[in-house]
């Protein structure tokens, strides 16, 4: 239990951290944003619970298919925002729009042979 409440703190403080320095800082907030904290963390902790690098492999593996669709969100908030959408529809609109561009993408790859 210690180590769930372990992992769940670091992950959070991350985040917080994350979150505070944008305040300062947009750019720097941005560059940490960018790294790929939740998949690293996620990856460290797959490896540590398994002692086995290949899940990690694997894992990372599949990101790389998903990374276009993400940008999905990017590229949609701020076009609603700048048309004057208050920022909760926009948030939500854009995660809509990119739920609908990851299956979009699962489902081509799969019609192409690649399975996630």
């Amino acid at each position: 239990m210690v180590y769930y409440i372990t992992k769940l703190v670091i992950t959070a403080l991350l985040i917080v951290l994350i979150s505070e320095i944008a305040k300062k800082s947009s750019l720097i907030g941005a560059m940490l944003a960018a790294i790929p904290l939740v998949s690293i963390l996620a990856m460290t902790w797959m490896y540590i619970d398994t002692n086995d690098s290949s899940t990690a492999v694997e894992f990372s593996s599949r990101i790389i298919w998903l990374i276009a669709p993400s940008m999905t969100l990017f590229i949609t908030f701020p076009i609603l925002i700048k048309k004057g959408l208050p920022f909760y529809p926009s948030m939500l609109i854009s995660i809509f729009m990119t739920i609908v561009a990851y299956y979009s993408v699962i489902f081509l790859l799969g019609k192409f042979g690649v399975k996630l």
